[in-house]
């Protein structure tokens, strides 16, 4: 029986087909249905050495597969007749076996991982083995380890019939900027994108490939300037049609583009010169770009100047001017630039968060060939009708959200010309009735509507006008109406939060294949049970039910939301304990429970989501001691919020193994004992590391949603979310709190807030406290502290609340801006004096003899003044004696009335959450 393996041509492999065995070949078809079908068919487990017998065998591809991360095996390399293999994107890793140098009539050689690249990766160390296959045509390395081979220039050098070379994003280090001999002069596409050579030229060998069509550098870094020798420049690769070089500095350079246009830039196709620093003056070189379709320059430094030389490149399909500076530029100047071509040809064009301003123009309608538009996140203003589209007839993509434009259709039965794929208009004015024409769009597959002022009930029949929709956000609206996903059988993600649905919980997810579901800040009551205990095992990974009604105990059904990576519950009325099952979802990232009712001990179960990085769960009635696997376990929190509980005991000395720790808040609990000396051990908050900002935001199918955390900085209560990266906080207040304050504290120099009020503390201020250089908000007020501000307290110039009120300190207040900048009551309850009390402090001086004698010639009446005195104190000695002469007395009271106001704003605080 013949032995064949049917074959993926790597770009339906990128557009995921997997291979399979089968009796004959076949050849996949770039069709939906055979997509789908072919995905089933994945190949897994291992390789067999039963392979060897196929002798003759000459082209095996086992690309796009799942082979579980295993090596790939090294009886492969005994194939010996194979001139084409393909091992790309099969969940390989590990070592490439040596071996494989072995297949000597090897022409085309695909080792990548252009799918899978976020996985584990195969690498390799010494590449000498490949300079045996003399024959090889096309190698692709992409997305394998090369970190270490040193020698990777050297050995491709080795292969002078090499054609194509993929190496991107393999981690080179070393780009070998200056080559006496170069041997691979036959190469026509060149792949070195993704490798970052930091402070590199660039290399002069690539200027000696005169064969080259294609050259992709994207992400290489190069900078400084290319050397005007004609040898070693663009101007010797003249048959070069593909130029992809963003986020390289040296192309920065009036020079460079002027050289780039005279001498080859009519023949290019392709160029993409994005994120390299060019300014609109160096951009004004480029021209003669008579064949070129397409043309990337976004993100750069292009402002109030458009060179005209736009308006030659009259061939162009594809233009991105997007994240640039267009300060006052509008939308329709720009479009003339591209009108005066007597047939434009665009098919795609965006200019993403550009700094457009002024209306949309009537113009834009008249590009009729246009497939992608995107001017989304400028600042569009005014009414747009069906004129600005009556000829955009093959229209698939329309991104015009983030604007102020309102959309008022003439014909109120207009129907547009077009059949959109995706559609975002986010932030126009779209209400308050739903817009009919969008019934007409039954191809959408992204439909993005947020924050469009839509009021009226979601019926029957628009669940069912949609049926190809595969992401869906209405968030931001005022919409009601009963939810039917059933008509939407291939919704991955569900955005209504900010809207006034209500009622029970509909089982929206059973047999859905829903990632994403944001049902926050609606009117949901009941409970939770039918909607997280339904039958199946759940796709979700991002689940938001926060600020809605819901009640009842948060059930024990999480062992089947195996792929959730981010749960929000919060302000809700839960109540119980948190689900033992919650520590089943390994793959968890952020956990929010805050502001519920719920109690008893934290589960042990909680320990085994080591992915943790948020996890808070302030606001509830929690109680027991803070276990120590806190620490142990959870060393990836980034953000720990265990605030306004009822947690008793220690803080465990465990805490400290949380290095990454950027915000911890442990206050008004019931806490015991002495501050833990290793706080030191926060690696983040001590400024020994950096987290990314990822930490703190999920991207969604249509935006990124920053985490929203209750927190409490210079005194109030405040909602922190897209600004929440920026806090360093550590707060351990109203606990019963003993001890000295550690110096160590003082090693926690970005800390921005800083807050260990109302607890028993004693001892002195450490005196390194003015090492805090970044603090802002500073809090040790209600303890027992002694002795003197320390003079380092003048230091902190970021300072902006600051309340040591209340303890037993004494001596001047130090001198500075921020210091005598706050309020009396910041310093009252202590002994202390200077700016800005009202008391100065005493000096000691010599008595001026004269002057006393001067004084007394004056004839002052001391009856008198005795007589007034004694009058003030007997006229209000029921209400002032006992404050006035009893220090004791004054402190207690005044603590009194501070921790009454503190007991006042929590209850009342609680009582609005609800």
């Amino acid at each position: 029986m013949p032995w064949s393996i049917a074959l993926a041509a790597r770009r339906a492999c990128s557009a995921r087909v997997q291979i399979h065995l089968n009796a004959q070949c076949r050849d996949f078809h770039d069709t939906h249905k055979e997509l789908e079908e072919a995905s089933k068919q994945q190949l897994k487990g291992e390789l067999s050495p039963a392979l060897l017998g196929l002798k003759q065998l000459k082209h095996l591809d086992l690309s796009c597969n799942d082979f579980g991360w295993i090596q790939v095996p090294e009886f492969i390399g005994s194939l010996e007749n194979l001139r084409y293999l393909n091992l790309s994107s099969s969940k390989f890793s590990g070592l490439i076996p040596p071996q494989l140098g072995n297949i000597s009539q090897l022409h085309t050689l695909c080792l990548g991982n252009f799918q899978y690249w976020w996985g584990e990766s195969t690498s390799v160390v010494n590449m000498e083995w490949l300079s045996n296959l003399r024959l090889l045509r096309h190698l692709d390395m992409s997305n394998v380890d090369l970190s270490k081979a040193m020698d990777w220039f050297q050995v491709m050098n080795t292969l002078p019939s090499l054609a194509e070379l993929h190496l991107s994003y393999s981690s080179l280090l070393d780009a070998h900027p200056h080559v006496p001999t170069l041997n691979i002069t036959s190469i026509f596409l060149l792949d070195l994108s993704g490798n970052q050579f930091i402070n590199s030229l660039v290399p002069q060998w690539i200027f000696s490939i005169t064969s080259l069509v294609s050259l992709d550098l994207s992400g290489c870094h190069f900078n400084g300037l290319i050397p005007s020798s004609s040898a070693h420049s663009f101007r010797n690769l003249t048959s070069l049609k593909w130029l992809h070089v963003s986020r390289n500095t040296f192309m920065n350079s009036s020079l460079v583009l002027k050289e780039l246009s005279s001498g080859i830039g009519s023949n290019l196709i392709s160029l993409d010169i994005s994120q390299c620093d060019i300014s609109s003056t160096a951009l004004d070189s480029l021209h003669n770009l008579t064949s070129l379709l397409s043309l990337d320059l976004s993100s750069n430094h292009l402002t109030n100047i458009i060179p005209k030389s736009l308006c030659n490149f009259c061939n162009l399909r594809d233009i991105d001017l997007s994240s640039n500076d267009f300060q006052n530029i509008s939308l329709t100047y720009l479009l003339e630039i591209f009108l005066e071509c007597e047939s434009p040809h665009l098919e795609s064009l965006s200019m993403y968060a550009s700094g457009l301003s002024g209306s949309l123009p009537n113009s834009l309608g008249q590009l009729s060939k246009l497939e992608e538009l995107d001017f989304s996140s400028n600042f569009l203003t005014g009414v747009v009708t069906e004129t600005h589209f009556v000829k955009l007839v093959h229209l698939k993509v329309l991104d015009g959200g983030g604007n102020n434009l309102i959309l008022r259709p003439r014909l109120a039965n207009w129907i547009p010309p077009f059949q959109l794929q995706s559609l975002n208009l986010s932030s126009w004015s779209l209400g308050p009735q739903f817009p009919s024409w969008l019934i007409s769009q039954r191809e959408l597959k992204s439909l993005y509507i947020s924050n469009t002022n839509i009021s009226s009930p979601m019926t029957e029949s628009f669940w069912r006008s949609f049926p190809n929709l595969e992401s869906l956000d209405m968030s931001k609206n005022q919409m009601q109406g009963m939810l039917n996903l059933s008509g939407i059988p291939a919704l991955n993600s569900l955005d209504l939060s900010s809207n006034r649905f209500g009622g029970k919980l509909p089982d929206i997810l059973n047999g859905s294949k829903i990632w994403e579901l944001y049902l926050s800040d609606n009117s949901f009551v009941g409970s939770l049970d039918h909607l997280i205990c339904s039958d199946g095992v759940k796709a979700t990974t991002k689940l938001n039910l926060g600020n809605n009604s819901l009640t009842g105990v948060i059930p024990e059904c999480w062992e089947k939301w195996q792929s959730l990576k981010y749960l929000n519950l919060e302000n809700n009325n839960f109540s119980g304990g948190i689900p033992r099952t919650l520590g089943r979802m390994r793959k968890i990232k952020s956990l929010n429970l805050h502001g519920n009712k719920l109690e008893g001990k934290l589960p042990a179960s909680l320990m085994n989501l080591t992915h943790l990085v948020i996890l808070e769960l302030s606001g509830n009635e929690l109680a027991g001691s803070i276990p120590s696997w806190v620490g142990t376990k959870l060393s990836s929190l980034v953000l720990l919020n265990l605030r306004s509980n009822k947690f008793v005991g220690k803080i465990p000395h465990e805490v400290c193994y949380l290095s990454h720790i950027q915000i911890l808040d442990l206050s008004n609990n019931k806490l015991m004992g002495d501050i833990p000396k290793c706080f030191n051990n926060f690696s983040v908050l001590s400024g020994k590391e950096n987290i990314s900002d990822d930490q703190f935001r999920i991207h969604t199918f249509s935006k990124t949603v920053f985490f929203s955390v209750p927190l409490v900085m210079k005194g109030h209560e405040y909602m922190y979310n897209s600004i929440l990266k920026l806090m360093r906080l550590l707060d351990l207040s109203s606990n019963k709190l003993v001890g000295h304050i550690p110096s160590e504290l003082t090693t926690l120099i970005k800390l921005k807030s800083l807050n260990l009020s109302r607890n028993n503390l004693t001892g002195r201020i450490p005196e390194k406290i003015g090492d805090l250089k970044e603090i802002e908000s500073f809090d040790l007020s209600l303890n027992k502290l002694l002795g003197e501000l320390p003079m380092s307290l003048s230091s902190l110039n970021s300072l902006s609340s600051f309340n040591v009120s209340y303890n037993n300190l004494t001596g001047k207040i130090p001198s500075s801006t921020q210091l005598q900048s706050l309020n009396e009551s910041c310093f009252v309850g202590n002994k202390l004096c200077g700016d800005p009390l009202s008391e100065p402090c005493s000096r000691v001086e010599t008595p001026d003899t004269d002057h006393e004698e001067d004084y007394g010639s004056h004839g002052v009446d001391w009856g008198l003044i005795v007589s007034v005195v004694s009058g003030f104190i007997v006229g209000f000695w029921v209400i002032l004696v006992p404050l006035i002469v009893s220090r004791s007395l004054r402190i207690a009271y005044f603590r009194f009335l501070s921790e009454l106001r503190y007991m006042v704003y929590d209850v009342t605080h609680k009582m609005f959450s609800r």
